[in-house]
């Protein structure tokens, strides 16, 4: 327990201040123990170094005398309430004052100093893994002491909060001064007792007497093992007779105590029991319940009873024993070639840009092409140098006031701008580096709903990015509000907007020159990444890597000054902005950039820039290769010999190298030679990681590797020579980059290197690659700061590598292969399949036809404990149904045979649907997401979970022969019985009333309702703008189902049983001829009728059910039947053979001659059909008797009678929607408001606006309706507040039912079905 009665002369008076009122607050009782404590040792932190330094000094210990009580102890004859001895000055004096004061609260009657002493003692000898002595019997020295040793602290491990007057402080202070210890050491038993039970330590110290001197053997004891303290142990510690003094405790050799003899008298050791609680204890059962309590463990969570074992409930498949390994030895380190000094590299990039721009002001920077690709305008780097300066000096200087401006170095923005303007974005990007902030590239939002958009807005908030800096004509595209201002975007941070035009910058001052420092590793720009789950991060490149960036792409591609580089890729990113942007600058090239809406419209456009430039590089993708191989028939002059370096972005797909064949067979023959096809492999964390160097002419080309799929799928490197189906060809990306050295550790895991055999990720070491995920220090160190360990777990270094995210392994010439990212591994039943090679493979399949290539995502969704694979792909719009599900079965098949895996799902949805980036390619994060949420509506889909989910549930296990528990629980199951089901409440006798007692049919629950209140309003149906167009009294709806029992006697021909098809739209007509239907003794079938602007989909299913029913009958309106009988729908169907056709628009006057009474309830009452979503046809037979049991439960369950109101907003053809419109309110009597679902569609407000003006109590919907009230009112809520509907929407929106305004309805109940 914390020491309170300390000297704080060496701590600043604010302090002890703030302790001495902390002190009366205990006393007074405002605060616990606990809480006092931890207050307490929060302000003495800061001075807990110098605390712990000080030597624990020791007072000498002299011998005690065994025949009697020495100097300085108590009398034996009051050892509970025995005088301080005259020898002892300080505390004893003080003690004696305190103890003529009135106890108060507390009184010392119930103070036990033996025992308490006694606890303390086995508290402090527990935090010793030894016992020094046995416990002493009372509160006092244990040796003879002299009068200056005897100062010691009194205890404060009592909680008596009447005694802690400021007073008692500043007396105890006082004579603690004249002690020889340092009070550093007190306040240090102070911090160090905190540590115990507050809870143990109120319940030790309550009542304890403070008269006594406190023991300095327990305080030694106490004090000792600070370090380590832990809470004591009582309950199971026996005391080891005449052990020593813990060795680690440091005592001189003169203070090493004698073990007192037991049994010598009053004043001698306390025999304790075997858990080391003194025997002659008042309370120590007490004690010993709460330390046993104390040291129970603690109770689990309830969340972790409900956590699945996944190895327990399904069954894991065995390893099989043929399963490939990797057999070679672990994989060494691939350094690659130094990076040259060469001595006119610039300092820093932008002074390269201010050296071109000073020397070389007329040479062409950038050249931009229009839509139709010619040529719009070339950027000199004099024009590229003087506007990125004055934008530099504009974002310093003209943002803001002199004394707060907006931007100051160091500050994040960004960068929006298209890919159609680059020159913007150079000057943007270079006038961001001379103005010291870091730019942020990001794509142009299009709309608020773009996909992604979220992501992009958590990266801007991650980087701490309030402004935008973009283009007059961009800034004009953007989305706005009604009010003409730019939109808020969906998870975006609040943001200004910077217009970058030349108009809109202003020039420098002559004196003012940007501050251009050696690069260093400040942050350069931030560049954004998505990962596998759409997450978007930002990783920062410094200004030491970018330097060493670009001299290293100098130094492998052999940049010259003045080359010409035609760019295909975004300049915004990767290796366009590498090469294209940065590389370009420091070696003064010409770079023309072909934007992506150029490629689309002229795919050629970029090899007749090469041709008509004699380019020598080009920065393409595998698509562009493709897509200029399908156009090359319009141009056939075109000559590419100029180029020494055709580099491919995207070499490291494996797939890239069918590409990059087919586009050299096309145009070798056009000058294209093969040694200048460079592909190359890089990742956003680690920048370029490897590239292939341009070969000399008629050297022979790298060797390609020919794999097995089956060997990719284990992780292991295995040469193909079974089925050529199975084989997976791979180009090398070349060789390390300069500078960098290069591992492949083991993609899950600790970071283990591989075998030489094995396929892992790719780790590199280099001064030019990312430094962090910005704003994100967790994330980062998993993936900058990784250290490879061997096979035995050692670190192989103490270099930090970066992971890359590509898979591959090294090969002959440390020639580095890539045959996947850990973006596109899918991961299933222990095998690993590469999302690419899943595309390459669908696409085989003669896809031409079906989807279209480019818009086919793959991904993974777990599913009973593993991965499922589905493929998602976009269908072309001329493509049948028939030739889509050949397609997808011979897809499921190619794919089970080539990668021995299954699919989960195959769905094929229209064209123009899947979540697009902005350069054209499918968003797989958001396309994943509306698949999990059902948001696809994919025209055609193909489930196959029979094929994936291998991992079914454990079969049952034999049991035991003796009976248990479980054996008894399998019986029961064995025998039929359920362990476990839900139950509503029983219906119950039926009662002696009326309608149930003589009715149990609901065509004579009508007639008895018809004369007992024929007034009144069973139905009342209302139109789209909420008025009652039709109302239906009991009397009213009696004769009208009379009026169509006659016509059915006198036109139908009908026998009792067979089956009538009612077809009406929602309305009182439809439930009349439901019960005319009962009172002929006919069947009665409602059926949807058909859409008359959709005849062709929605007729077949009309007829459909009319065939399967046997109907004899149809009864609809004159209007349906002249639609039934159309040519339209002759087009469907056979319009010659339907039933008999009767119109109920123009019925007889005649009562029928009697109405039909069942004679059993098991009779057939009607026929419920419904379709589902997949087309497939349901029929229900419902009896009589079954009607009138489901009327009831409804009517107990929702406590239904006669002038209740409940308002339905169901389709009235089948299920629960039929039963409430034509059943229910006949058997209980209460109102039902019809509200038709397709009314709904053309006035969103009608079902709320319902709710609330009939004061509706409860209320059935779909939950399609609930859907479209929540989307389409979302934004309309304080008009629905001004029309009344207050609470209503509250309920609709929020679902709770406890929030009714006072001066709107009463709550809703919401039924939804």
């Amino acid at each position: 327990m914390a020491d309170r009665g300390v000297d704080f002369s060496g701590i600043p008076k604010e302090l002890r201040d703030h302790l001495a009122e902390l002190e009366l607050e205990l006393s007074e009782g405002d605060i616990t123990q606990k809480g006092y404590e931890k207050k307490r040792t929060k302000l003495l932190a800061p001075f807990l170094p110098q605390i712990t330094s000080v030597d624990l000094p020791l007072p000498d210990v002299q011998q005690q005398s065994s025949s009697g009580p020495t100097s300085g102890e108590p009398s034996p004859a009051s050892p509970d309430r025995s005088p301080a001895s005259p020898e002892a000055p300080g505390p004893s004096s003080s003690s004696g004052g305190r103890r003529n004061r009135s106890g108060g609260a507390r009184d010392d009657r119930y103070r036990s100093d033996i025992h308490t002493e006694a606890v303390q003692a086995a508290l402090a000898k527990h935090k010793e893994e030894k016992m020094a002595l046995p416990m002493p019997t009372k509160r006092r020295s244990a040796f003879v002491q002299s009068p200056v040793d005897n100062c010691t602290p009194p205890d404060t491990s009592s909680a008596s909060e009447d005694e802690g007057s400021l007073r008692r402080q500043a007396a105890l202070s006082a004579a603690l001064a004249q002690s020889l210890q340092s009070p550093d050491y007190w306040i240090n038993r102070s911090v160090q007792s905190s540590s115990t039970s507050s809870s143990a330590s109120s319940t030790l110290s309550h009542g304890e007497n403070k008269t006594q001197p406190t023991s300095a053997l327990a305080d030694i004891l106490a004090s000792t093992r600070i370090e380590n303290s832990i809470p004591p142990d009582v309950t199971s510690y026996t005391p080891e007779r005449g052990s020593r003094v813990d060795s680690r405790v440091d005592l001189p050799p003169n203070a090493m105590p004698r073990v007192m003899p037991r049994g010598q008298s009053r004043t001698s050791m306390l025999d304790t029991t075997a858990d080391g609680v003194p025997v002659n204890s008042r309370v120590s059962t007490k004690i010993q319940q709460l330390l046993n309590t104390l040291k129970r463990p603690k109770r689990q969570a309830l969340s972790e009873f409900f956590l699945d074992d996944s190895e327990e409930i399904v069954e894991v498949p065995q390893p099989d024993p043929n399963t490939p390994r990797p057999e070679g030895r672990q994989i060494i380190p691939v350094k690659g070639e130094p990076l040259g000094v060469v001595s006119n590299w610039p300092p820093a990039l932008q002074a390269a840009l201010a050296r071109w721009g000073a020397t070389q002001a007329k040479s062409p920077a950038l050249t931009a092409l229009d839509v139709t690709g010619k040529p719009l305008y070339t950027l000199t780097y004099g024009k590229l140098w003087s506007r990125s300066l004055k934008l530099a000096y504009t974002l310093l200087n003209k943002l803001g006031t002199k004394n707060e401006p907006v931007l100051r170095p160091g500050d994040r923005v960004a960068l929006v701008y298209p890919n159609s303007d680059p020159a913007m974005f150079w000057v943007a990007f270079y006038g961001c580096l001379l103005a010291e902030v870091i730019p942020v590239a990001i794509e142009v939002p299009l709309s608020r709903q773009d996909a992604g958009s979220l992501q992009i807005g958590f990266l801007l908030g991650s980087c701490g990015v309030g402004l935008a800096l973009t283009s007059e004509i961009c800034l004009k595209g953007l989305p706005k509000t009604p009010q003409g201002e730019i939109m808020q975007f969906k998870g975006w941070p609040r943001m200004k907007w910077v217009v970058t035009d030349t108009k809109y910058l202003t020039k420098p001052s002559k004196d003012w020159q940007p501050h251009i420092p050696t690069a260093n590793t400040d942050t350069a720009y931030i560049e954004y990444k998505a990962s596998k789950e759409g997450t978007v991060m930002g990783v920062a490149v410094s200004k030491i890597a970018l330097l060493t960036h670009c001299q290293a792409l100098t130094q492998a591609c052999n940049y010259c000054e003045g080359e010409t580089l035609v760019n295909v890729l975004d300049c915004k990113k990767d290796m366009g902005l590498w090469h294209g942007v940065l590389t370009s600058v420091m070696n003064r090239i010409h770079t023309i950039t072909v934007p992506y809406a150029v490629m689309k419209a002229c795919p050629m456009s970029w090899v007749q820039r090469v041709h008509i430039h004699k380019a020598r590089v080009a920065l393409v993708k595998c698509r562009d290769l493709h897509w200029a191989m399908m156009a090359h028939r319009d141009q056939r002059d075109t000559n590419l010999s100029s180029i020494r370096m055709l580099i491919v972005a995207d070499g490291a797909n494996p797939w890239s190298v069918s590409s990059c064949d087919a586009f050299l067979n096309v145009f070798q023959s056009h000058g294209l030679k093969p040694e200048v096809i460079c592909p190359c492999a890089s990742s956003p964390e680690a920048l370029t990681v490897a590239i292939r160097r341009p070969g000399a002419r008629g050297a022979a080309l790298p060797a390609r590797a020919i794999l097995s799929m089956g060997g990719l799928s284990h992780g292991v490197i295995r040469v193909n020579t079974e089925d050529k189906n199975s084989a997976l060809t791979v180009q090398d990306v070349g060789h390390v980059m300069p500078g960098a050295l290069m591992c492949i550790v083991k993609p899950d895991g600790p970071p283990q290197l591989c075998k030489t055999d094995e396929i892992g990720e790719i780790v590199l070491n280099s001064r030019a690659g990312g430094t962090m995920y910005y704003g994100l220090p967790g994330v980062t160190k998993n993936t900058f700061e990784v250290i490879p360990v061997n096979q035995a777990g050692a670190p192989i270094g103490e270099i930090l590598f970066t992971r890359t995210g590509l898979l591959g392994f090294v090969g002959p010439g440390s020639l580095v292969f890539v045959v996947g990212k850990n973006e596109g591994l899918l991961t299933v039943s222990g095998r690993r399949h590469n999302a690419d090679d899943l595309v390459a493979t669908a696409l085989a399949v003669e896809p031409v036809k079906t989807v279209y290539r480019g818009r086919i995502a793959v991904f993974s969704v777990t599913v009973f404990y593993d991965e499922r694979i589905v493929i998602v792909a976009e269908q072309r719009p001329d493509a049948s149904e028939e030739d889509s599900f050949q397609w997808m079965s011979r897809v499921l098949q190619a794919i089970d045979s080539i990668h021995q895996v299954g699919l989960y799902c195959l769905a094929l949805v229209p064209a123009n649907t899947l979540p697009k980036t902005p350069l054209g390619g499918i968003h797989i994060s958001e396309t994943k997401q509306n698949f999990l949420e059902g948001n696809l509506h994919p025209c055609n889909i193909l489930l196959c979970p029979h094929t994936c989910v291998t991992n079914l549930p454990k079969p049952r296990q034999k049991q035991p022969v003796g009976v248990g528990p479980a054996s008894i629980m399998v019986g029961n199951l064995v025998a039929g019985k359920r362990m476990a089901q839900a139950a509503g409440r029983e219906l119950g006798v039926v009662e002696e009333e009326g309608l149930v007692r003589k009715h149990q049919f609901l065509s004579e629950a009508l007639q008895w309702r018809a004369q007992t209140d024929p007034d009144h309003v069973l139905y009342v149906l209302l139109n789209a703008k909420g008025v009652a167009v039709c109302t239906a009294t009991c009397s009213q709806l009696h004769k009208r189902a009379e009026k169509i029992t006659s016509a059915l006697m006198e036109r139908g021909g009908l026998n009792t049983g067979d089956n009538v098809v009612l077809l009406y739209p929602p309305g009182i007509d439809l439930i009349a001829a439901f019960y005319g239907c009962l009172y002929a003794g006919v069947i009665p079938v409602t059926v949807r009728p058909p859409h008359p602007q959709n005849l062709a989909a929605t007729l077949p299913t009309v007829r459909m059910i009319i065939d399967v029913s046997k109907a004899a009958c149809i009864l609809t309106t004159q209007l349906l039947m002249r639609i039934l009988r159309s040519k339209e729908a002759a087009a469907s169907v056979n319009v010659k053979t339907w039933p008999t056709i009767i119109d109920t628009d123009d019925l007889p006057r005649r009562r029928p001659p009697q109405l039909y009474k069942p004679p059993t309830a098991e009779m057939l009452a009607y026929l419920d059909f419904s379709v589902s979503t997949t087309g497939m046809l349901t029929g229900v037979k419902m009896s009589h008797a079954a009607v009138s049991t489901l009327c009831r439960s409804i009517k107990l369950q929702c406590e239904l009678y006669s002038s209740r109101q409940i308002a339905i907003c169901l389709d009235p053809y089948c299920g629960l929607g039929f039963v409430q419109w034509c059943l229910s309110s006949v058997y209980s009597g209460h109102q039902s408001i019809l509200i038709p679902p397709m009314e709904l569609e053309m006035s969103l407000p009608l079902w709320l606006s319902t709710l609330s003006q009939y004061k509706i109590r409860d209320t059935f919907c779909s939950y399609s309706v609930m859907e479209l009230c929540t989307k389409g009112l979302g934004m309309q809520t304080d008009a629905l507040k001004g029309a009344g509907c207050e609470s209503v929407v509250c309920e609709e929106l929020c679902g709770d039912s406890r929030g009714a305004s006072p001066a709107g309805p009463d709550p809703v109940l919401l039924q939804a079905v």
